[in-house]
Formats: C-alpha cells, structure tokens, sequence
C-alpha cells in the first residue's frame, strides 16, 4: 500500500539499530532511524543489487521522493545507472561552486594573504562578504555582467559610502583578473565600470598650516594641564611629524637619546607585510628639543615597554583618540587639526618656508620614499646628515613660531 503525507509525517522510529522500512511502491521506500527519516531506492543494475539515496525528509517531500525514483526509472530504462548520473551531477555543481565569485575571490585572498598586511587581509574580505557575495557570490564568473555588478555597486552609493563602493570596483576588478588568469571567465566586466561610480569627495586631514597659527598651537601645548604624558605626545607629534601610530605605540627600545636617534622596526611601519619582513626600519634624528622632551618623560615611563602607556596598563600603548581627545580639549575642532594633521603641517611649512631643504629628504623623513631595496635607499647613512639637518632646523623654526608671540609682547 502506497504511504501517505500523514504517515510519512507522524511515523516514529521504533528502536530498531538498523532503522524501518516502509515501502512506497516500484522500490522506493522511507527508512525510518533515530537520527532522521530517509528516502531511499532499491534497483538492480549489472546484474547487482544496488540502493539510490534520494533525500531526507522533511527536505524532499514524499510527492519530490516520487518523482526522483520515476527520473530514476527512465535513467535505467536507458541503460544507465541512477548513481553515475548522481554523481555526475554532484560533480557538476562542485565544478559549478569552484567557478562562482565568492568560491573565486577567497581563492584569490588565499593566495594572496601572506603578502599582504593583516588589517588590509580582513577588510578585503569583510567587504566582499558584506556587500558583494550576497548578490553576485554564487553566480558563475562568465554569468556576471557590468550592469549587474553596477546595480549591486549603486546600493552601496546609495547609503553614503561612495569611497566602499569604488573600493569594491576595484576588488572586483581583481577576482576577474585572477578568474581569466585561471581559466574561469574570459573578460573582466568591471573594465566597463569606468567613470560609472559618483565620485569620491576627498577630504584631507584637517592640519593647521599657517605659521602664526602654528605658534598659537604650540603655545596650546605649554597650558595643556592633562597628563604629562599626553603633552609630550603632543609635543613629539609636532617635532617628529610620524604617523599616530607610530607616535602613540613607541617604545623605549626604539630611543638612543645618546645618538640622538628614533628607530622605529620595519614591522611597525606601513607597509606590506613582504616589506614589513624585508625592509629596513625608518629612521627619525632627534633635535635637542625632542630628546629634551623624552628626558622629562624618562622618569615616569622609562621603566615600562611603552613611552606612552595606556592609563589603565602599561602592557599596551595609550588610546589612539588620545591625541585628538587633548586637541579637542585646546579648543581644535575635527575640521581644524587632527593627529595626522601634525605630518601635512610638517611637510606644507618645510616646503614653503625653509628654502634650501630637498623635498626627496622631506618625503624620506615623513616615510613616504618608494618601497623595496631601490625606494629604501634615503634610509641609507649617506643621507643621515641632510635628514639631522632637516629636523634640527624644524624643531628650531617651532621654537620660533612658538615664542614669535612673546617677543611681539616685550617689544
């Protein structure tokens, strides 16, 4: 007697080990075990006994379980066995998933991870996941066409995130290149893409580049009455002029004030991780103005890792809102001067006024040579002396600036 959707549905397992049959007709049957009801199919192939797996339920439906073991018949029918036609059809859909653009583009982090850096690793990935791979993620490279792609890219415009959605162009970009390269599509639609996008509006860091109001910030610095340490971090940011990070997670061991040299590690600096592990570290001459500073500081953090330990541990750095925080406190807003403002300041008034100084030293000391062993040569000794030069001359030109105000009052 053939089953019914009731019985199929209430049918309980009876605790036998190897489970229940219940047949349904032309060798289809519900096996019924304790982990779950399964639909299989007895059928002779080659003169042998063989059993066709067909789904379980509740997935496939009695009336889907039907239907398979008819598809099935007609595959006999023709002289071919149901379970090399189910193979090959799982094999087809792998083939399928190894070719789609999420299975493509994680092949593509895979292989290229290891060179990159860990922060650029996770966000190509978050970003894809988040906004690309629920749209376009399962389908076949060769199926995706640039005003489908442009769609998906017009979503993401569409919440404000313009500079994410040219992000995406471009990683995009990259999963085709690589799906040409190993042979899973023939043309890279996003090429089509080009001026589609709404452009990206760019706002520098806010930085204060005009020599009076330079002095008046560093006149700011004199009256900061927070912690000692957030002052000379104030201090350090406007003399050294290196990136936040590098500033706020300095460490001790970096400082030979009996040298008068900074070295920040490679592995600290901006870079790829190949160069994080190749390259030289940068180097930062210290004027006596900043060795003076990291003379006062020595007693309170000279003992511990960090010259700019976190309030609540010294087993890290300080907060990395701690500098912006104390320019909020001065009275600088977000649109007036930020912590990498210090870099733009440094970089605009040494070009514009003190004549005389390379700008290939300039861009050295702010770590914005070239990469590799070609671009790593203003690291070189050679060019040690310009770069002393460099910073002697501008901590002695914010000494200036700081105390033009004060010679102005006396005069």
């Amino acid at each position: 007697m053939p089953l019914t959707d009731t019985f199929v549905r209430t049918v309980k397992h009876a605790c036998k080990p190897a489970g229940e049959s219940y047949a349904d007709g032309g060798g289809l049957y519900l096996l019924v075990k304790a982990a779950g009801k399964y639909w299989r199919m007895d059928y002779r192939y080659g003169g042998k006994r063989k059993t066709l797996a067909l789904g379980v339920y509740p997935a496939v439906t009695l009336a889907q379980a039907r239907r398979r073991r008819d598809e099935a018949k007609v595959h006999l029918a023709d002289g071919t066995d149901p379970a090399l036609v189910k193979q090959a059809q799982k094999l087809a859909l792998a083939t399928a998933d190894e070719h789609s653009f999420e299975a493509v583009a994680r092949e593509f982090h895979f292989t290229k991870q290891s060179a990159w850096s860990d922060s650029y690793a996770e966000k190509w990935l978050r970003l894809m996941a988040k906004d690309l791979f629920p749209h376009v993620g399962r389908m076949q490279l060769p199926d995706i066409t640039a005003p489908l792609l442009l769609g998906v890219l017009r979503k993401v415009e569409k919440r404000g995130a313009r500079e994410t959605a040219h992000t995406l162009r471009q990683t995009a970009g990259q999963v085709f290149r690589y799906g040409i390269q190993t042979g899973r599509c023939e043309r890279n639609p996003v090429t089509d893409l080009q001026g589609a996008l709404q452009p990206v509006l760019v706002k520098h860091m806010a930085a204060v580049l005009e020599p009076d109001q330079v002095g008046e910030l560093l006149r700011a610095f004199d009256t900061y009455e927070g912690q000692r340490t957030t002052k000379a971090a104030l201090q350090l940011s406007a003399l050294l002029f290196q990136r936040p990070g590098n500033i706020r997670s300095m460490e001790w061991s970096w400082i030979d004030l009996d040298v008068a040299m900074l070295t920040i590690p490679s592995m600290a600096m901006k870079r790829t991780k190949l160069h994080k592990l190749n390259g030289r570290p940068h180097l930062v001459p210290l004027a006596p103005q900043a060795i003076a500073v990291f003379q006062q500081l020595k007693p309170f953090t000279g003992r511990g890792k960090y010259v700019f330990p976190s309030l609540l541990t010294g087993e890290r750095p300080m907060s990395e809102n701690t500098v912006n925080t104390a320019l909020r406190r001065l009275g600088y807003s977000g649109d007036e001067m930020t912590a990498h403002g210090f870099r733009a300041m440094a970089r605009t008034l040494v070009g514009e006024r003190l004549p005389g100084i390379p700008h290939d030293v300039v861009e050295a000391q702010l770590a914005h040579g070239k990469s590799g062993p070609l671009g790593a040569a203003y690291d070189r000794a050679e060019y040690m002396e310009q770069r002393r030069a460099l910073m002697r001359t501008w901590a002695d030109y914010l000494d200036r600036l700081r105390l033009t105000l004060s010679n102005q009052r006396q005069a």
